[in-house]
């Protein structure tokens, strides 16, 4: 049986390959053929280690099975943070583990996290066109929608099923429970989309306003600006003639050249700005709501312990279900992430419906 260090190797070399082949541009599909030859080359050197055959690779995990379908169902772009995330993770284990060993710490131990940017920097045929959209779209996934789904489900299910075990334990499952059911629903899905209009909002007024004074800025100090930019490509390495001659000529249109100061000099992405509130909202509104709903549906044909008994089995499915679905992102085990979701849940359920049946006792 192989280790879990190196399925994690195998797994990346597989979803780099799938987001090869699925990729149309032909220099960003190169650079993830290269990452996948990279990790396939650390997975064989693992198994050498090991003295296990590194002649055919093992299959990919089933997690990395279910992120491929992921990308195929919702598009590729989704599972690049989440190897992003196992390169860093590997990072990390690796400068642990010479930590604890008392081994020299070289500065290099990050550099696996580093690579795919350097194969960027460091490719010819890289267009500038390219390198932008590849980082625009790997911002794009840093919270990317699959996330947001698995946790605002979990919100919306541990918070409901904490309220309405709650209100079961005060009335024994009676009637009552069905209208705080819903109105926690109602309640928790306005407020959480509520948030997410004011967070999205609010950033976008913030990154406006600098925006603004970054073009009032151009319009009245253009030399200045110019030799920001001169400073910025000097900074990536680019000769301080072949810098200025740049910048001198970004800034014959200006909204290029305000383009890139807010890229650079603010870490403003302007199409980042486009994005709808009130479909974040909403989107946060839906999320909360299907994790919520779960521990109620019970109470619309139920009454009683057979109501909060079923309850407690469809919330104990849907806790377990989160915790599988968030090992997507952990790489942790399987039954070890859903059967931990569940006991805390039912945990946090168990004490509510305690705390219920002490202060139902006491109104009676």
């Amino acid at each position: 049986m192989i280790s879990k260090s190196i399925q994690t190797e195998i797994d990346a070399c597989y979803l780099y390959h799938r987001l090869a082949e699925h990729e149309a541009d032909p220099v960003i599909a190169e650079v993830f053929h290269k990452m996948s030859e990279i990790e396939k080359g650390h997975a064989v050197s693992f198994l050498k280690a090991h003295h296990l055959n590194a002649d055919v690779l093992p299959p990919p995990s089933l997690r990395a099975k279910i992120l491929d379908r992921i990308g195929a169902w919702f598009g590729y772009d989704y599972i690049l943070d989440i190897l992003m995330d196992t390169e860093k993770s590997i990072s990390k284990a690796i400068v642990t583990e010479k930590i604890k060993r008392n081994l020299e710490l070289t500065g290099n131990e990050n550099n696996h996290v580093k690579i795919l940017q350097s194969i960027l920097d460091n490719e010819q045929k890289v267009s500038g066109s390219a390198f932008t959209r590849f980082e625009k779209r790997h911002r794009s996934v840093g919270g990317n929608a699959i996330r947001a789904a698995v946790l605002g489900g979990n919100d919306g299910l541990v918070s409901n099923f904490s309220l309405v075990m709650g209100v079961a334990g005060a009335t024994d499952g009676q009637s009552g429970v069905l209208i705080s059911g819903l109105a926690g629903l109602l309640a928790g899905a306005l407020s959480m989309s509520l948030g997410e209009w004011i967070s999205v909002k609010s950033s976008q007024e913030v990154y406006e306003n600098q925006m603004e004074i970054e073009m009032e800025e151009l319009e009245q100090n253009p030399e200045g600006e110019r030799q920001e930019l001169a400073l910025i490509y000097i900074a990536k390495g680019i000769p301080p003639d072949q810098a200025h001659e740049m910048s001198h000529e970004l800034m014959l249109d200006k909204t290029k050249a305000h383009e890139m100061l807010i890229k650079e000099e603010l870490g403003i992405n302007a199409e980042e700005l486009k994005g709808s509130p009130m479909e974040a909202a909403l989107f946060s509104f839906f999320l909360f709501a299907i994790g919520a709903v779960i521990p109620v549906i019970p109470f619309f044909f139920l009454q009683g312990m057979n109501a909060i008994y079923l309850s407690v089995i469809l919330s104990a499915f849907g806790l377990f279900a989160i915790g599988a679905a968030i090992t997507l992102f952990t790489g942790k085990g399987f039954w070890y992430s859903g059967l931990r979701q569940v006991f805390f849940g039912l945990a946090a359920a168990a004490i509510t419906f305690s705390i219920g049946k002490l202060i139902g006792v006491a109104v009676n």
